[in-house]
């Protein structure tokens, strides 16, 4: 079965909304404190002492998921985004995941393997490739 061009857009744009969601909801945690996250200071603390990740690169990496999901549900300037997206996740899986496994975990106290973080990752090389599609403000502005 052929896909019809009205079909793609809205998959590209619902592939966009629900991802877009999913970043700002873990930069929100990650900057503001919202849905039960430690907020900026608390994220920077928590990525120094376990993670020995410097405070400039916490900051950078938190109002990437922040700003980049709102940027995502909207279709602006996506390809950029998208690509600051899967540099994330691409850290977050070596630099914390990968040493759990492949698979989440629901054990208390057990790390979380990279499977959530590579799904997001492939979402995010999708939209690196097919930018944001029709339904979005890159293609309003014509960007990408």
């Amino acid at each position: 079965m052929q896909l019809t061009k009205e079909q793609i857009e809205i998959s590209l744009l619902l592939l966009r909304v629900i991802v877009g969601v999913t970043f700002f909801a873990h930069g929100a945690q990650k900057v503001m404190g919202w849905f039960g996250g430690y907020g900026l200071a608390g994220t920077a603390g928590a990525f120094k002492n376990y993670m020995h990740i410097p405070a400039p690169l916490t900051y950078l990496a938190s109002f990437t998921e922040f700003f980049g999901g709102i940027f995502i549900i909207f279709g602006f300037l996506t390809r950029l985004t998208a690509l600051g997206l899967l540099i994330n996740m691409v850290v977050a899986i070596f630099k914390v995941h990968i040493k759990a496994g492949f698979f989440l975990s629901t054990e208390p106290g057990k790390s979380n393997g990279y499977e959530y973080n590579l799904s997001l990752s492939a979402i995010s090389l999708v939209l690196i490739l097919t930018g944001a599609g029709p339904l979005s403000i890159d293609s309003i502005l014509k960007i990408f």
